[in-house]
């Protein structure tokens, strides 16, 4: 696997995003810029940790990092703009509201977008750059809590199990119960269930 070039900067800040794939809810984005006087053990990619060990390691970060901020795009914007755009204007609203600017961001995946400074995609980046991790940390724990209260909500739906990913159940609780206003409109399933209730 070839490494990545870190950029030779001090203020390095890491994005990261959760929730491109689910039904329903925002998708959620995560700013962080460590403090490379309080390193924080651990850190890797979200998926990898267990809820407790995210969580643990989420208000480490919290407590720890020179500064870290949430942007989020709602199911209304994504529905308006396709869920890669509104991944990026998520993106770009985590980085905004950093009470630090940073001299570099980094972001996990294959491409970025214009924050103002620059930026550079990181393929594998939240196992590779400890700075994406911890983003990738944050934004997990924000979008699962957002989901456990939308279960409390509509305990039907199964949310704190699937977290809002178009599982089996997730899919028979629509057909079962409805579309609720917090799904994503054109998201093909959803868009379908909609079209079959017109019928």
């Amino acid at each position: 696997m070839m490494l990545y070039q870190r950029p030779d900067v001090q203020l390095i800040c890491g994005v990261d995003e959760v929730g491109r794939g689910p039904l329903i809810g925002a998708v959620v984005t995560a700013a962080v810029i460590l403090d490379p006087n309080k390193p924080i053990a651990g850190l890797t990619d979200s998926k990898k940790l267990s809820e407790k060990r995210r969580t643990e390691l989420a208000e480490l970060i919290k407590q720890n990092a020179l500064c870290w901020a949430l942007g989020r795009a709602e199911p209304t914007e994504i529905d308006q703009l396709n869920i890669l755009h509104a991944t990026m204007l998520a993106m770009r609203r985590a980085v905004a509201a950093l009470s630090i600017k940073p001299e570099w961001v980094l972001v996990d995946g294959n491409r970025t977008t214009d924050f103002g400074v620059p930026a550079s995609a990181v393929v594998k980046g939240d196992l590779l750059v400890p700075e994406i991790s911890a983003a990738s940390i944050l934004a997990k724990v924000a979008r699962d809590t957002e989901m456990h209260t939308l279960h409390q909500a509509y305990p039907d739906y199964g949310f704190a199990a699937h977290k809002g990913y178009p599982t089996a159940a997730h899919l028979a609780a629509i057909s079962a119960h409805g579309v609720l206003s917090e799904h994503r409109r054109s998201f093909k399933p959803v868009r379908q269930m909609l079209e079959q209730q017109e019928l």
